[in-house]
């Protein structure tokens, strides 16, 4: 008997079905027997009041930051190594990273005695080289980028026989991430909107999916990628694995080219959505969680906040529950000022702004008027032209109170032309250090070092007690957060008043160097 074409349709419909509950019943029995606590801890479940009462919905972090190898990674890396062979167990073990992963291996395997290599990339921080070796891995420094660290273990694989740890594209190493979502529903057995979880090769996404959607399957999983590493929301819309030409390095823990095989099979059906977030985004993040529980994540460990605002920002929900998993905190300390300097922006409570002023004297003092009583974060300036001078200004705004909209149009109100430079990324990443030069037109030049303390209208004071007496010719304020701001101005004095600068100077009440003599002065802006 022939069947209709709608019937094979509701076949084939059923089929597919029955296989997607097979696998996902297949993945549960394997997180369910997952080798993990011998070395890996239950991390607790740990609510963010202040980020929860901002987005009006309770957000709680899954602490995987907390693991002893600071990261999740720990948990796959063991449940596929303790499931080799005594054979296998023999030749050692393998595998290629430079973060989190290699931690994860060389921990696991010192606990099961086998020998393991980690290959890195010879740019890999010593932070992380030192901390594998500590834990008894043997590392080799090859290439200078993962690509080239791959493809060496791989030879290694063949010349050597050693067994490949792969990072997150094993049965085993997602089952081993997954036991994350057995933990996070035995902890909140509520009512539950949604699961945030970081994607890089999707290991943990793909675990958390399966065993989430087959216990509790009207949760939302919903992953997270950086908008410069997105390799799973690529392949969902395509419907099929792609390779990125390239990806971002800021949250260096998820930079992957490609979702993984096993793992797309899982995340094409059972995740969500994809939410892509950006660099600043990511920085904010980090900047919520540190306020909520004093830990310092990594890029790729604020995925999962980063995604929740902006899907609660998208959505307007209000009352629900929201899981962020915070998968780690291996972030090198020298990058701490880049997010330090990228978190406001992120949270839209800085503005770079580019303002037109004359080029007079008092003319500063005129534009700290219009900005009123925000916070200055920054002052960049130097002359360039008798007519106009063009300033490089970060201003401190808020969000809902006083956001950057209202800061540019009541400028322009006042007759300043403004550009909005919060958007542009070679001003925050460049110009804004590089504002200056020579200027062979400024006659009778001083150049001054002043330090004041940080507190708001204290730049105003400044600005105020010169009087609006002399040009000002160069201008350069940054806050750094420290106690002191550091100010560097050049001032053009007349030759008949240069006895009057002392007196002047003096009443202003802040620290101050005579710089006019400095070579670093005279080699890049004399």
């Amino acid at each position: 008997m022939w069947l209709s074409c709608e019937r094979w349709s509701r076949l084939f419909d059923f089929v597919a079905q029955f296989s997607e509950s097979v696998m996902l019943e297949h993945y549960v029995k394997k997180i369910l027997n997952a080798r993990v606590y011998d070395v890996a801890q239950e991390t607790p479940l740990q609510a963010a009041p202040q980020l929860s009462e901002r987005l009006g919905n309770t957000i709680l972090l899954k602490r995987e930051d907390l693991q002893p190898v600071f990261s999740f990674k720990i948990r796959g890396a063991y449940n596929k190594i303790v499931q080799l062979t005594a054979e296998e167990r023999a030749c050692g073990v393998v595998t290629a990273s430079a973060g989190n992963h290699a931690q994860g291996v060389a921990l696991a395997a010192k606990f099961l005695g086998i020998k393991a290599t980690i290959v890195m990339p010879k740019t890999t921080p010593e932070i992380k080289v030192k901390a594998v070796r500590a834990r008894g891995a043997r590392v080799v420094l090859h290439g200078d980028a993962f690509p080239e660290s791959l493809a060496h273990s791989l030879k290694l694989v063949e010349e050597k026989g050693f067994v490949y740890i792969h990072p997150y594209d094993d049965p085993d190493v997602i089952a081993g991430q997954g036991t994350v979502a057995m933990e996070i529903l035995r902890q909140h057995q509520g009512p539950l909107h949604a699961v945030f979880v970081p994607c890089g090769g999707g290991g943990m996404l793909a675990g958390v999916a399966a065993y989430i959607k087959y216990v509790r399957p009207e949760v939302k999983i919903i992953g997270v990628e950086p908008d410069d590493s997105n390799c799973l929301q690529q392949a969902m819309a395509a419907g099929e694995r792609v390779i990125l030409p390239q990806v971002g390095l800021f949250a260096d823990g998820v930079a992957v080219t490609q979702i993984g095989k096993h793992t797309f099979d899982i995340c094409r059906y059972h995740v969500d959505e994809v939410i892509t977030v950006s660099t600043d985004e990511i920085c904010a993040a980090m900047k919520d969680i540190y306020d909520d529980t004093r830990s310092i994540t990594e890029p790729a460990g604020a995925l999962a906040v980063a995604g929740i605002k902006k899907y609660v920002e998208r959505t307007g929900i209000v009352g629900e529950n929201l899981v962020a998993i915070d998968s780690g905190a291996n972030v090198n300390f020298d990058r701490l000022r880049h997010v330090a300097e990228r978190a406001e922006l992120g949270e839209q409570r800085e503005a770079i702004i580019a303002v037109t002023i004359p080029e007079k004297p008092g003319s500063f003092k005129q534009f700290c008027e219009a900005v009123g009583k925000r916070q200055i974060t920054e002052f960049n300036y130097r002359y360039h032209t008798d007519g106009t001078a063009h300033i490089f200004v970060g201003v401190q705004t808020h969000p809902e109170l006083d956001p950057r909209a209202a800061l540019v149009e009541s400028l322009r109100e006042q007759g300043f032309p403004v550009l909005d430079l919060t958007e542009n990324e070679l001003a925050k990443l460049h110009i804004r250090h590089m504002v200056g030069g020579h200027a062979d037109a400024v006659t009778s030049e001083r150049v001054f070092r002043f330090e004041f303390p940080e507190r708001p209208g204290a730049l105003f004071n400044f600005l105020n007690k010169l009087g609006g007496r002399w040009n000002i010719s160069m201008f350069h304020y940054r806050n750094h957060g420290a106690a002191d701001g550091r100010v560097l101005a050049a001032l053009q004095i007349p030759a008949e008043e240069q006895s009057l600068l002392a007196e002047a100077l003096d009443k202003i009440g802040y620290p101050y160097w005579d710089e006019t003599e400095n070579p670093a002065y005279q080699l890049f802006l004399g």
